[in-house]
């Protein structure tokens, strides 16, 4: 009982500071010291340190002698090597999509990028992330494929601290939506190919804007 508890937390705090390094709230170069994040979280160090040494583990932390954990987050580098797989598997999940989509998918598609347009008269740029969100999961489901969702998914929660500012770049909310319609296009008319491609490009886009905001 006592291991299974002290797992149990150890669990809660590697996953309340992965949140915080990928949703960008802790940024790259901050130090994570035992005795600062004990206090804040309300924990022992045991946990704290086993979660540190994950984080170290992943990749999002590197841990120094004397200073502590250093977040090191996902960095420019990361983000084109993410990219040059999502162009991949993002393009052969909306072809994939175009092939086995659903009408009850189909219709949430078209709610995602009609609101994204209501809203982007609006100027409403909270709205607008969640929806560019929603418009590539619903793809990742429809795409019939469970391990390629899974993948996808994790790879865009990863960047979502990213992508977050890359939206703020002016003018590519607006092309961002025009694309999903594209796409959106593509999948209703069943052509998978043309699916596949027109994201291929919709994702090498974003990675071309977001290495303008990455730094």
């Amino acid at each position: 009982m006592i291991i299974r508890n002290a797992k149990s937390l150890e669990e809660s705090v590697f996953l309340t500071l992965e949140e915080e390094i990928l949703s960008g709230e802790l940024k790259r170069g901050d130090t994570l010291t035992e005795i600062s994040l004990s206090e804040r979280l309300g924990v022992s160090r045991t946990p704290l340190r086993a979660a540190l040494h994950r984080l170290d583990d992943e990749g999002l932390v590197k841990i120094e002698t004397n200073r502590g954990a250093v977040v090191v987050g996902v960095t420019p580098e990361d983000l084109v090597n993410i990219y040059k797989v999502r162009m991949r598997l993002e393009g052969l999940a909306s072809g994939e999509a175009a092939l086995n989509i659903t009408k009850e998918d189909l219709s949430e598609l078209h709610d995602s990028v009609e609101l994204s347009e209501f809203y982007l008269k609006k100027q409403d740029a909270e709205h607008l992330k969640e929806l560019d969100s929603t418009f590539h999961n619903i793809i990742y489901r429809a795409s019939g494929n469970r391990h390629l969702e899974k993948i996808l998914s994790e790879m865009h929660r990863n960047i979502r601290a990213y992508r977050k500012i890359s939206l703020t770049v002016p003018d590519r909310l607006e092309k961002s939506i025009e694309e999903h319609r594209e796409i959106l296009a593509a999948i209703e008319a069943g052509d998978s190919a043309l699916a596949d491609r027109l994201t291929y490009e919709h994702i090498h886009s974003a990675l071309e804007n977001l290495l303008t905001v990455a730094k």
